[in-house]
């Protein structure tokens, strides 16, 4: 069983940034993988990055290249997603995921 819970959403205004923290617990959580997603209103959930378990190899969606950075702390079991230079489009839930566990999600919302 693995436990996820995120933290750092909020409201910002375009061009602002957010810090997004997803922290992992259980038997399986250090070697694992941990991603992001998020889900706008009427929209399907989507991946945002991705980081393997000891954090060498990242994905992005190319909606995020260059804005958003991925990356873990081992040590505390945690997956931090920073968000620079938002958009408006960037509003969502952003859920992160390890396995087949999910967290109960983050809402980030940015005004135009």
């Amino acid at each position: 069983q693995v436990q996820l819970v995120e933290s750092g959403g909020g409201s910002v205004q375009a061009g602002g940034s957010l810090r997004l923290s997803c922290a992992a617990s259980g038997r399986t959580a250090t070697y694992a993988g941990i991603d992001w997603y998020r889900q706008a209103p009427g929209k399907e959930r989507e991946l945002v990055a991705a980081i393997n378990w000891d954090g060498s190899t990242t994905v992005y969606a190319d909606s995020v290249k260059g804005r958003f950075s991925i990356s873990r702390d081992n040590a505390k079991n945690a997956v931090v997603l920073q968000m620079t230079r938002l958009k408006p489009e960037d509003t969502a839930i952003y859920y992160c995921k390890q396995l087949q566990y999910w967290g109960q999600g983050t809402q980030v919302t940015v005004s135009p």
